[in-house]
């Protein structure tokens, strides 16, 4: 986004009442959810997947103080952070841009949510505050040598595809607790924990089954190792699921059509 784009300026005043009812809907079935497995809304973190959203959409919804943001490519998830970063820095000499009742944030949390690519880390490392596509300990090498300038380690999700199915990405349950012990002998990546996603158009039964034996072997993982909470994590959760993944035991969701509305063209590597 160039300093001079005209749409920015109105922003406060293109505000789309249909994002927000939906972000207050989706918010508000997560503190729904939450409730019924004995938590509260505030310890589910939100990632709302802004791959089909414009740059009105996620300035609106940061506006309305979501911070945490997906995208499932690293070109756009570069492309859309230093957009954002740029706007922000204007907004903090013009918070009218933003159109916020508080504060103008620093900065936002970008997540890296989809399958990345080896040769793609480095850009990976240098823009997202968490990935959580690490399914094989190659991958968790090239995060390693990419973090090596960093003042922090790269933080880090390990994928796990618990469902079994062909289709999608992720090491075998049966493997996840040994990548984890690998990945916890680097000294630039921290495992925060696991990812997985459900089978498409699972029944409700088998939906929750998926999410269960997450759980479980999250908290396999977890009460085995020395450095326990850090271990932190359980990403599982989208759209059309996010609710059952919390009453589960997911931690952190990540939401797009349910927010900004479904795309015109379904994209069926989706990760929302």
């Amino acid at each position: 986004m160039t300093t001079g784009t005209a749409p920015a300026a109105n922003h406060a005043s293109n505000a789309d009442p249909s994002l927000r009812s939906r972000y207050t809907e989706v918010r508000q079935r997560i503190a729904d959810a939450a409730a019924k497995s004995g938590r509260k809304g505030s310890e589910i973190v939100l990632v709302a997947v802004t791959k089909t959203a414009s740059m009105d959409q996620i300035r609106e919804v940061v506006s309305m103080g979501q911070l945490d943001l997906g995208e499932n490519r690293v070109q756009q998830l570069v492309q859309r952070a230093a957009q954002m970063s740029e706007f922000l820095d204007r907004a903090k000499a013009m918070p009218s841009l933003l159109g916020a009742t508080g504060p103008v944030p620093a900065a936002v949390r970008w997540h890296m949510i989809g399958t990345l690519q080896r040769n793609k880390a480095k850009k990976a490392v240098e823009t997202a505050r968490l990935i959580h596509s690490v399914d094989n300990l190659r991958l968790a090498e090239d995060i390693q040598s990419a973090s090596e300038r960093r003042t922090e380690p790269t933080e880090v999700l390990v994928e796990v595809n618990v469902s079994g199915e062909r289709s999608k990405m992720g090491i075998a349950p049966a493997a996840a607790p040994h990548l984890v012990e690998m990945i916890e002998t680097m000294v630039t990546v921290r495992c925060r924990g696991m990812m997985c996603m459900a089978p498409a158009d699972a029944k409700p039964d088998e939906l929750r089954g998926t999410f269960e034996r997450a759980r479980e072997l999250f908290e396999e993982i977890r009460t085995g190792r020395p450095r326990g909470h850090r271990f932190d994590i359980l990403s599982m959760g989208m759209s059309n699921d996010y609710e059952t993944a919390i009453e589960c035991g997911a931690n952190l969701v990540r939401v797009g059509s349910a927010i900004f509305g479904a795309p015109a063209i379904p994209d069926a590597d989706d990760d929302e």
